[in-house]
């Protein structure tokens, strides 16, 4: 882990040591807050807003985000260069918690039995959780099958793309770029 680390601080000695980085990112594509909530961004992208918001620390706890020591980043910016700082700094604070996930590991086996074939209650449930991209959510109805009846999936992707039309009015063509790495959406999960 801590060549992970090492590897993070020097990326980023390069990227920050790098005059044209600093200038091509400062100031471009700025996300008000508000703009970007109107728009569902969320994750590093919503923080990089000065948004102060985590669904491992502020949503109904789940997995063992409550027992580990951790921090929420955020930047009063908003700009390519605030999203790319957050997710530096998270990126770090995500390999500070492995290793305290491997710390409080039990020894022994890690398998646990499942049966077969699991039959889903009847019902419907929402379940939405912090994923690198931003918010990740789930809503499935279930007839009480061995699959879910309707599955409809939220990704982080499809909002961070919706508010380009908003974003890019204006904007220089070279900024198009730096705005668009600074958002971080993959396209396949945009079709969902």
């Amino acid at each position: 882990m801590k060549k992970i680390l090492d590897s993070v601080d020097e990326f980023e000695g390069l990227v920050a040591g790098n005059e044209i980085f600093e200038v091509r990112t400062r100031g471009v594509g700025v996300i008000p807050a508000g703009v970007g909530a109107a728009y569902g961004v969320s994750g590093s992208n919503l923080r990089a807003s000065g948004v102060d918001w985590d669904l491992r620390r502020d949503g109904p706890p789940y997995l063992v985000y409550k027992d580990l020591d951790w921090r929420v980043w955020t930047h009063p910016d908003g700009d390519s260069f605030a999203r790319y700082w957050v997710r530096m700094q998270e990126t770090r604070e995500s390999v500070r918690m492995v290793l305290q996930m491997l710390d409080g590991m039990p020894a022994g086996p890690v398998m646990a039995k499942v049966p077969r074939i699991i039959k889903v209650p009847e019902g419907e449930v929402w379940v939405n959780t912090e994923n690198p991209l931003g918010e990740m959510g789930y809503y499935l109805i279930s007839k009480g099958a061995t699959g879910p009846f309707r599955t409809k999936i939220r990704s982080a992707s499809f909002s961070n793309v919706s508010i380009l039309p908003w974003l890019l009015k204006g904007v220089y063509v070279p900024d198009i770029i730096t705005i668009l790495a600074s958002l971080y959406f993959i396209l396949g999960d945009i079709d969902r």
